[in-house]
């Protein structure tokens, strides 16, 4: 069995429960306070943060615990190689990582801290209010972002080429994320919301759409398979 140590909105956290679900893997999810860390939790992850994955299953040996999202998600693409969630050739692989990058570091620095921090972190962590100006400024980043998607899908079946691959994932954790707080302006952008409709009706996926914060209910579309 594997157990993954996750947050529910952390697009970080979402990917990798995606991946898993696409692989065909069984875990169950066991969801952290990162903001608290037990001091179990630290021994399996010194910097405290998630996710953080157990596998308990692999040729019967002693569980391997790997933490940091990207190190979970070429873990999981080595060690369960039945179904790939990275092209074949070596360029489109690279393209792949490349856009996996784009959403875990530049998207994630510009957009989902600016927001998804700013309304929900903060709170619970005990910072005070959102600052409106880091919200205007994720607000007008975000619209960016969806420029260059609206860019690459107008080009590709998929947003790293023919398959659908990690770099869906990555896009697409982050967005629903952003999503949950009913910031992404879907009417403005018809070639993103179309592919993001695909990946919302696939079973890897909809589990997500489950996932509530106490006090905070999404958007009523969040969970509309056709929006």
């Amino acid at each position: 069995m594997r157990t993954l140590c996750h947050e529910p909105l952390s697009p970080f956290c979402r990917k990798i429960r995606i991946i898993l679900a696409e692989k065909g893997l069984p875990f169950e999810l066991r969801e952290e306070n990162i903001w608290q860390p037990s001091d179990d939790f630290f021994q399996l992850n010194p910097a405290g943060t998630v996710p953080v994955l157990i596998d308990e299953t692999v040729n019967g040996k002693s569980k391997t615990v790997v933490a940091h999202s990207t190190a979970i998600m070429e873990y999981l693409e080595e060690t369960y190689p039945k179904i790939r969630l990275l092209p074949g050739s070596a360029t489109d692989r690279a393209e792949c990582r490349r856009l996996v990058a784009w959403f875990d570091e530049k998207f994630n620095t510009e957009v989902t801290l600016n927001l998804l921090f700013e309304k929900i972190q903060k709170r619970y962590a005990g910072y005070g209010p959102p600052d409106m100006e880091e919200l205007r400024i994720g607000l007008k980043n975000l619209q960016m972002h969806l420029d260059y998607l609206s860019e690459l899908i107008d080009k590709r079946n998929w947003l790293g080429g023919n398959r659908f691959s990690l770099a869906d994932i990555a896009a697409a954790s982050h967005l629903s994320a952003i999503d949950y707080l009913g910031d992404v302006p879907w009417a403005n952008f018809e070639i993103v919301k179309n592919w993001y409709a695909r990946i919302k009706s696939r079973p890897s996926f909809r589990p997500l759409l489950a996932d509530r914060i106490p006090g905070m209910p999404p958007p009523r579309h969040y969970d509309d398979l056709d929006f």
